[in-house]
């Protein structure tokens, strides 16, 4: 990603840019914001299964169906090996992420669903990390994918 890129296709100067963001890094960490905030909450259904579904279509929506798809392929190999972009992301969407996943399972736990131990940090990584291991690797990210990855956490994770 190259500013001069970025101010081109707003039709805009650089030093437009700069005011708005100190860094390419500052502007990368704003727009994945922008794009995955809104495909991280998980209604309270008061079904633990369809919420735990949720969890997995949520992301998967946000990769196949919007801007966040290309912008986070574009952006991977930078989230992991530079940490002025990684850093921050894990910092912000990642823990945000992690926090929904965190009551949806403490929700499945109150409800008599789910064991009380269950691991939310490791069933978020059970949910979401399908997905992109998909978006990196291929395969495909539909509906029955969705319900085999949550039938799996569920029988984990179910009294």
């Amino acid at each position: 990603m190259r500013l001069e890129h970025v101010a081109a296709r707003a039709g805009v100067g650089k030093a437009t840019i700069y005011r708005r963001w100190p860094s390419k890094e500052a502007l990368a960490q704003d727009l994945l914001s922008h794009l995955a905030s809104p495909h991280i909450a998980v209604a309270e259904t008061g079904n633990t299964r369809d919420e735990l579904l949720a969890a997995v279509t949520n992301p998967m929506r946000a990769v196949v169906e919007t801007d966040f798809g290309p912008v986070i392929r574009a952006l991977l190999s930078e989230i992991a090996s530079d940490p002025s972009i990684g850093d921050p992301f894990r910092a912000t969407i990642v823990e945000a992420r992690r926090a929904e996943v965190t009551r949806v399972i403490e929700r499945g736990i109150a409800r008599g669903d789910l064991r009380p131990d269950a691991d939310p940090e490791v069933a978020t990584e059970l949910l979401v990390g399908p997905v992109y291991f998909r978006l990196m690797f291929g395969g495909v990210l539909d509906a029955a994918f969705a319900e085999r990855v949550v039938d799996s956490v569920m029988r984990g994770y179910s009294v």
